[in-house]
């Protein structure tokens, strides 16, 4: 590489030389780094192919006979017990948005009953572990203390400790009893364990291995309509026509999301000049699909995963590629929300820019679309991007 040289005379011992390059680029000077990522496996081709056979309306029709058939179950369900039992398997099934009012109605008479009882009379341990796991996965306020009327270290009902075990896992910070009802519970089913016949072996094994409030629930109906299918032979096959039915109608919803996601994506073209990040669309829109995968919220999925590959793209750009000067200028862009301060900024960081300000303005307009109130969704959109990016 060619330099002129300079040379200043300091003193009798000292010289200082400085070199002015000749026509090279900063990336052409500094080594930047890799993290070595492995390359997108989901190709665009792939996702657009995906195939939505039962968004038709023949499966819709017997989808909305199945539903009617299945709320006169909710009907003939009158002790608490049967409601119970009935919100659990649909809950499991993923039909819990589908019979939401149903399940509602269902919940403040178990509430009511439990109101009823001021005796305290001593319940089995199945349908009080039962009533409190779903009074709290639908956010009702009942206390630990309804496990005071159950025996449960003499308990030796298998679906009894399942159920303890997975409502400990509902447990606020302090509550001693559910605390020791996880121990017990957990020590319990990995003794009794060997001797369970093949159906409850799996159930405890999954539960176990995860238990269901930490689960994605999405990502677990599929096992969940298979179980009941293979091994209990006592489950209403209008349920598993329905599940599976309304399984394959969300999917092909879920499917449809993201073909429009992955062409937005392509359309940005924002990966062709950040050959350092992570390309992880796919996988930011399974992220979105954990949180809600309710039909109606498309928008919202769409939204959050473009939020989550920019984040990712930003990480990279902080870890990765930028040195210390260039992360405080762009630090400084974000927070001033002002694309001038990156103009002495690499190409791909200003590319990372760009797009992090028009995503955020597109979601708004989103938000605009649905809502009807875009200045108030840019600013709250605004303080987002700032703190994720703090």
């Amino acid at each position: 590489m060619e330099c002129n040289k300079q040379v200043q005379v300091v003193d009798d011992e000292q010289q200082v030389v400085s070199c002015h390059l000749k026509s090279a680029s900063f990336d052409e000077i500094q080594q930047r780094r890799s993290a070595n990522y492995k390359p997108n496996i989901w190709q665009y081709d792939f996702l657009q192919s995906l195939p939505t056979i039962y968004d038709g309306v023949e499966y819709k029709l017997r989808a909305e006979n199945l539903k009617e058939n299945v709320k006169d179950i909710f009907v003939e369900a009158k002790d608490q017990l049967a409601k119970l039992e009935l919100i659990d398997i649909i809950r499991k099934l993923g039909l819990g948005d589908v019979f939401a009012e149903e399940t509602h109605k269902a919940l403040q008479t178990v509430v009511s009953s439990m109101k009823n009882n001021k005796n305290g009379e001593e319940e089995e341990l199945y349908m009080t572990a039962l009533r409190f796991k779903l009074l709290r996965l639908h956010g009702y306020d009942v206390s630990q203390d309804v496990f005071n009327a159950v025996s449960i270290t003499k308990c030796s009902d298998i679906k009894g400790l399942l159920e303890l075990f997975e409502a400990s896992y509902l447990a606020f910070e302090g509550e001693t009893i559910l605390d020791e009802a996880k121990a017990f519970s957990m020590e319990a089913l990995r003794n009794v364990y060997p001797t369970l016949d093949l159906n409850l072996a799996k159930e405890v094994a999954h539960a176990l291995e995860l238990p269901m409030h930490w689960r994605v629930q999405w990502f677990d109906v599929k096992w969940r309509i298979t179980m009941y299918e293979t091994y209990n032979k006592n489950i209403d096959k209008r349920f598993l026509e329905l599940a599976k039915l309304n399984f394959n109608a969300v999917q092909a919803i879920l499917q449809k999301d993201l073909r429009e996601i992955s062409r937005w994506w392509r359309d940005l073209r924002i990966m062709e000049g950040l050959n350092f990040t992570r390309d992880r669309l796919a996988e930011s829109f399974l992220c979105s699909v954990g949180l809600t995968y309710e039909p109606q919220y498309s928008c919202f999925r769409k939204c959050l995963t473009k939020i989550t590959t920019m984040i990712l793209i930003i990480d990279d750009v902080y870890d990765v590629y930028g040195s210390i000067e260039e992360l405080e200028q762009f630090t400084e862009a974000v927070d001033r929300w002002d694309s001038s301060k990156t103009q002495d900024l690499p190409e791909c960081m200003k590319t990372c820019f760009q797009a992090l300000y028009d995503i955020t303005n597109e979601i708004a307009s989103d938000i605009q679309e649905l809502n009807g109130w875009q200045v108030q969704a840019l600013l709250h959109m605004r303080k987002a991007v700032l703190c994720l990016h703090k």
